[in-house]
């Protein structure tokens, strides 16, 4: 009996990029099976009978899977390379011999945790908004906010069209002429934290991830990388959404 699965599944698990990445690589035309233009995202395939080729090159799913962690520095983009010469965080990392692509992004002036890996379906489980992963964030904003603004953030602001999900946000830290907040969301939209601020009024200053999951950025220094512990991955792996309730007194710390 044939074992048949989808094409963008069978990428994903080949460490070919993301279930979205490979997606986009089958509706672009690159995908081959059995020498044929593959643009059916439905398609299913027979691993061990099926040829399938990316870039004329055979795509096989035999190949070791890294999981790993880096504190981005600011000033480094989040891309393999840049068209001008900019740095990337792939300049911060050896060269493992395999193929490894980030899971999800932070901007160029953002620091903070950043997942890599070379397992598609790994990333997956992570990006993906059903699974609802938090994602923690330390936020340095210009002034003070209001506990009117606070409460928007937490139901949620629209930002490029579209509402976000509920939040928690807490205030960390008054100074003069900035405030610090303890963000998370549930979400992974372009510049999410950026915009949500500017919907209410005010600007980011600093910002540094902190947390995916249950896995923190702890002490590791800026700029250094480490392997996840098998217990974070199996963390991340089987993260089950919960439901929360928002805290409704804005300035007291999420413990």
């Amino acid at each position: 009996m044939k074992k048949e699965i989808r094409i963008n599944k069978y990428l994903a698990q080949c460490n070919l990029g993301s279930r979205r990445k490979v997606e986009e690589f089958i509706t672009n035309g690159v995908i081959y099976v059995n020498g044929k233009i593959c643009k059916d995202l439905s398609c299913k395939i027979d691993p061990e009978n099926d040829e399938v080729k990316y870039k004329n090159k055979i795509i096989s799913n035999e190949e070791e899977k890294f999981y790993l962690m880096l504190n981005k520095p600011k000033g480094y983009l989040v891309t393999a390379k840049d068209d001008f010469s900019r740095k990337t965080v792939f300049e911060l990392l050896p060269d493992f011999g395999v193929r490894l692509f980030s899971i999800g992004r932070l901007d160029y002036q953002t620091e903070g945790l950043l997942l890599l890996t070379n397992d598609g379906d790994f990333a997956n489980k992570i990006i993906h908004p059903k699974y609802k992963l938090p994602k923690v964030y330390k936020v340095t904003i210009k002034g003070k906010i209001s506990e009117e603004n606070i409460i928007k953030l937490q139901k949620g602001v629209k930002i490029e069209g579209k509402m976000t999900q509920p939040a928690k946000v807490f205030i960390k830290k008054e100074n003069q002429g900035s405030t610090v907040l303890r963000m998370t969301i549930f979400e992974g939209m372009k510049r999410q934290i950026r915009y949500m601020i500017k919907a209410v009024g005010s600007e980011v200053l600093d910002l540094k991830r902190l947390q995916i999951g249950n896995v923190r950025l702890t002490k590791l220094p800026v700029g250094m990388w480490r392997q996840l512990k098998p217990s974070e991955i199996i963390s991340l792996r089987n993260f089950k959404p919960k439901h929360t309730v928002l805290s409704d007194r804005f300035k007291k710390e999420e413990k």
